[in-house]
C-alpha cells in the first residue's frame, strides 16, 4: 500500500494500545496505532511484520500501512492523545501504523463476538488453521483476536484476523512458548482439524517463504519504530527463518495440552504422530 496521510480523528478505541480511529488520504478508515503507545512502539513494528506475513500466506487480514499525522491534525484534535499514570500526553507527530477498518464505512456490519450457534456461517472458519501456524510461528503471546465480516448477502461472516501487536512476545522481542497462548478463545473454531493436512496450504507457505522476502518486508518498516537499531529487528528475521522447523512441534504441544483443542484428531501414538508430521513439512527453500 502506499503511505497515508491522517485527514481527520473519528473516536478513539479501546484497548491497551490506546488506538484511535482515523479517516485517512485515501478515503478509508484506519484503526491507528502510534509511536510511544502504552504497549511500546515495537509492537508497531509487531503489527506490520506479522500482518504482512500472514497476507503473504493468504490468510485474512486487513491491508497495513504506514500512517503520517501533521503536527496541525495534533494541534487541532483533543483526542489525539496517550493516556498515562502522570495525565494526558499529545500522540507526537510522525510515521504511525495503520490498518484498514474492517467495519468500512458502514456501522454495524462487524462483530467482536460471535456466539457459537453462528460459527457455522463463518464461510472461512478453516483459517483459524491457519493463523495458529502464524501466532506459533512468531510467539504470540496474546489470544488470538478476530472479528466477524457480516455479508452484504446472505447471513454468512468472515473471520479478520487483528492485534498482531504481541507477536514477538510483545515488546521484549523474544521466544517463550507456551503451548496454550496465540490460540483462539473457544476451541470449537478448530472442529475442523482432523491432522496435519488440516494445516494446508499454509504451513507450505510458510516453510518455502524466502528469506529475502522477510527482509524485504523489514525494509518496509520506518527505523524510528524500532529506535534505529537495526540489529534488534533483523535478530526477528532470523529467528522466524529459524523457528520454521520448531512450527510442528509447537502444534503438538498446543494439541497435547490441557485443553484438548483438536477433538476429531486421532492420534494413533506419540512416535509415530511426531514421524508423520516431520515428513510432513517440506523443505524450506531461502
Amino acid at each position: 500500500m502506499k503511505p497515508l496521510v491522517a485527514v481527520q480523528h473519528v473516536r478513539c478505541l479501546r484497548g491497551g494500545s490506546q488506538s484511535h480511529l482515523m479517516l485517512a488520504s485515501d478515503d478509508n478508515l484506519y484503526v491507528m496505532k502510534v509511536q510511544g503507545n502504552p504497549q511500546g512502539s515495537r509492537t508497531l513494528v509487531n503489527e506490520y511484520l506479522a500482518t504482512r506475513l500472514a497476507s503473504e500466506i493468504g490468510l485474512s487480514v486487513q491491508p497495513c500501512a504506514t500512517i503520517t499525522v501533521d503536527p496541525w491534525l495534533i494541534d487541532k484534535t483533543p483526542e489525539l492523545t496517550q493516556k498515562t499514570a502522570q495525565g494526558s500526553l499529545k500522540c507526537a507527530a510522525g510515521v504511525h501504523f495503520a490498518s484498514r477498518f474492517a467495519g468500512g464505512l458502514m456501522p454495524g456490519q462487524v462483530l467482536d463476538y460471535l456466539p457459537l450457534s453462528l460459527l457455522n456461517r463463518v464461510k472461512n472458519l478453516h483459517e483459524f488453521s491457519g493463523v495458529l501456524l502464524l501466532d506459533k510461528w512468531a510467539c504470540n503471546v496474546d489470544a488470538r483476536q478476530a472479528v466477524f465480516v457480516r455479508s452484504s448477502v446472505g447471513r454468512q461472516y468472515k473471520a479478520i484476523f487483528i492485534d498482531q501487536g504481541h507477536c514477538f512476545n510483545g515488546s521484549e522481542w523474544l521466544f517463550h512458548d507456551i503451548p496454550t497462548r496465540g490460540v483462539f478463545g473457544l476451541n470449537e473454531v478448530y472442529a475442523g482439524v482432523t491432522g496435519w493436512r488440516s494445516f494446508e496450504p499454509w504451513m507450505e507457505r510458510i516453510q518455502r517463504m524466502p528469506l529475502h522476502l522477510i527482509r524485504a518486508i523489514v525494509d518496509e518498516i520506518p527505523s524510528e519504530w524500532y529506535g534505529g537499531k537495526r540489529d534488534s529487528v533483523d535478530f526477528l528475521v532470523e529467528a522466524l527463518e529459524t523457528r520454521k522447523s520448531k512450527i510442528p512441534i509447537l502444534i503438538t504441544d498446543f494439541r497435547d495440552s490441557y485443553s484438548r483443542p483438536f477433538i476429531h484428531w486421532r492420534v494413533p501414538g506419540k512416535k509415530a504422530a511426531l514421524a508423520s508430521q516431520l515428513n510432513h513439512v517440506p523443505a524450506c527453500s531461502a
